[in-house]
C-alpha cells in the first residue's frame, strides 16, 4: 500500500514542518517572484533579449551560449536558467504546505498555481524570443510576472493566517477603496508595460518592432496615474484612522506610502537623466515593491482568525483529553459527595 502513495503524500508522512517553516517557503517564493523581474529586465536593459537566437535551445546548434555570442548570450541563457531555481523554491512551497498537518488545501491549491504560470511564462518567453521581441508579447510577458507575484504574496499572508471564513474588519466602503486602489495600482503596471514597449530600449542592439506610440506622451499619462495612486493611498490612510481600524491594517498604508515615494523619485530621475539603464532596473525593482504594498494593504482589511503554530497529530489530542477526563469528573463531581 506504501508504494502506491504519490511522493507528496510519502513526504507528508516523514516530514511536518513548522508553521514557520511553510511561512519562510511561501516569503521566498515572492522573493524570488522579485528577482525573476529583474533579471527580466537586465536582459532587456543590456539587450540581450535575443542573446539565444531560439528557444528552447540557445541556438539550432547548441542548448548552451557559444563563445561567439558572447555576454548577451550568458546573460539570456542565466535568465532561462534562473527559472529552474524559482521552480524549486516553488516546489518546496508546495512540498513544504502539502506536509504541514493538518493539510490546508488552500496553500497547495497556490503553490501549484505558481507552478502552473511559472511554466505557462517560461513557454510565453519562448514565443517571445521566437517572434523577435514583439513588444506587445513582451509586455504580456511581464504581466505574467506580475500574475506570478500576486499569488506568491496571497500565499505567503495565507501562510501567516487561520482558515476561517473570511471576517471584515472595517466598513464595506473602506474595503472598496482598498479594491479600488488595488485596481488602478494594476492599471498603473500596464501602463508601465506600454511606455516600454513604446520607448528606445527594445531588448536587443538590433532593429526591433516598437509599440508605435509616442513614449513621452505615454509616460505622462503614466505619472497621472501615480498621482491617482497616491490620492487614493492618502484617502484610505484617513478612512482607516476615521473608523479605527485595527493597527495592523492601519500600519500598512505608511509602508505603501514609502514605497510609492521611493518609486516616484527613482521615475523622475531616470526621466530627466534620459532612462539610464541602471535606474529603469531600479524602477522595476520598485514597481514590484509598490504592487506588494498594495496588495498587503488589501489584504489586510479582512480576517481568517489566528494560524495554530503547533498543532497536535491526528490520534494526539483524543488521547490527552482522556488523560485529562478523568480529572475533570473528579472535580466536577466532588462536591456532590
Amino acid at each position: 500500500m506504501p508504494n502506491s502513495l504519490n511522493p507528496l503524500e510519502l513526504i507528508a508522512r516523514r516530514w511536518q514542518p513548522s508553521a514557520a517553516f511553510v511561512r519562510r517557503a511561501a516569503l521566498a517564493t515572492v522573493v524570488m517572484a522579485v528577482i525573476i523581474v529583474v533579471t527580466g529586465g537586465a536582459v532587456r536593459l543590456t539587450q540581450s533579449g535575443l542573446g539565444c537566437s531560439t528557444w528552447p535551445k540557445c541556438t539550432p546548434e547548441s542548448l548552451t551560449p557559444t563563445h561567439a555570442m558572447g555576454i548577451n548570450g550568458l546573460i539570456e541563457f542565466g535568465n532561462r536558467m534562473l527559472t529552474y531555481v524559482l521552480c524549486a523554491f516553488v516546489g518546496l512551497f508546495i512540498i513544504a504546505a502539502r506536509a504541514r498537518h493538518p493539510r490546508r488545501r488552500s496553500l497547495t491549491r497556490l503553490g501549484w498555481a505558481q507552478f502552473w504560470i511559472v511554466m505557462g511564462n517560461a513557454v510565453w518567453g519562448g514565443i517571445v524570443v521566437l517572434t523577435g521581441l514583439n513588444p506587445y508579447l513582451v509586455a504580456a510577458h511581464f504581466l505574467l510576472s506580475t500574475a506570478l507575484l500576486t499569488v506568491a504574496v496571497l500565499s505567503w499572508k495565507r501562510a501567516g493566517e487561520g482558515d476561517d471564513e473570511p471576517r471584515d474588519v472595517t466598513a464595506r466602503p473602506v474595503r472598496q477603496l482598498a479594491w479600488l486602489l488595488v485596481a488602478v495600482t494594476g492599471a498603473l503596471t500596464v501602463i508601465g508595460t506600454v511606455v516600454t514597449g513604446a520607448g528606445p530600449h527594445a531588448g536587443d542592439a538590433h532593429k526591433v518592432h516598437r509599440i508605435p506610440l509616442n513614449w513621452q506622451e505615454i509616460t505622462q499619462l503614466h505619472v497621472d496615474f501615480v498621482y491617482v495612486v497616491v490620492g487614493l493611498s492618502v484617502a484610505l490612510w484617513f478612512a482607516l484612522r476615521a473608523v479605527k481600524a485595527p493597527a495592523a491594517a492601519r500600519r500598512t498604508v505608511p509602508a505603501l506610502f514609502a514605497c510609492i515615494a521611493l518609486q516616484g523619485v527613482i521615475g523622475y530621475v531616470q526621466y530627466f537623466l534620459g532612462l539610464p539603464e541602471i535606474v529603469i532596473g531600479l524602477h522595476m525593482l520598485g514597481s514590484t515593491l509598490v504592487w506588494i504594498a498594495v496588495l498587503r494593504v488589501a489584504l489586510s482589511l479582512r480576517d481568517r482568525g489566528p494560524l495554530l503554530e503547533d498543532e497536535p497529530e491526528d490520534g494526539d489530542a483524543p488521547a490527552a483529553a482522556a488523560d485529562e477526563e478523568p480529572a475533570e469528573a473528579q472535580v466536577v463531581s466532588a462536591p456532590s459527595r
